[in-house]
């Protein structure tokens, strides 16, 4: 399985569906955007979080889930603020 890390997007001609022909500008783009990507990940030097198993019900998942990318750090910080 190849890691998501490896892969590289090459943006096809948005005029033409049957574009497979890779320029040499957009395959040096796409490794320029991976090279950038590999660069801001890594591991925390003090990390902020600790990591646990949580159960919940399945109706709040789906309506964190629902609210689109981000949903883990919106539950993060409605659990915050009900802190007693």
């Amino acid at each position: 399985m190849q890691k998501l890390a490896d892969i590289i997007a090459i943006p096809a001609d948005p005029d033409d569906p049957e574009d497979f022909d890779v320029t040499e500008e957009a395959l040096q783009q796409a490794l320029a955007e991976r090279r950038e990507r590999l660069r801001r990940r890594g591991a925390q030097a003090a990390p902020t979080k600790k990591q646990v198993t949580l159960r919940l019900d399945p109706d709040v998942i789906d309506k964190f889930r629902a609210t689109g990318p981000g949903w883990q750090a919106r539950i993060n910080d409605v659990l915050k603020a009900a802190q007693v």
